[in-house]
């Protein structure tokens, strides 16, 4: 895994792409706590009325600092219109084997407590 994933983490702000096991769904999202926020999609993971939970996709395999909300929600929105092409070309950018960053960075998965 690139060191660039590393960096991010001194930001306050991040854009993160989630897929599922299988890799074959992605999302998308912002948030200012990732380590909470991934717990969050976990936790979710069966609930149909959540497209994260609905379709599995709770591993972090990209994730981008921002130093202030306003680019780092205009750079979210960007994301989400991309192609999936697109967006597996980003993933492949920083972390080409698609490795779970949650893992990586914080030691543990699944997300606990």
């Amino acid at each position: 895994m690139s060191s660039a994933a590393w960096k991010y983490l001194n930001y306050p702000f991040h854009v993160y792409i989630l897929t599922n096991i299988r890799k074959t769904v992605v999302y998308t999202g912002f948030t200012n706590n990732i380590e909470e926020r991934v717990k969050e999609h976990y936790k979710q993971r069966g609930n149909p009325k959540s497209f994260t939970g609905r379709y599995n996709c709770n591993i972090p395999v990209y994730l981008e600092g921002h130093e202030f909300a306003v680019p780092g929600i205009a750079r979210e929105k960007q994301v989400k219109k991309w192609s999936r092409r697109k967006k597996d070309q980003l993933i492949n950018s920083l972390n080409p084997h698609w490795e779970n960053l949650y893992l990586k960075i914080f030691g543990k998965w699944p997300p606990t407590e």
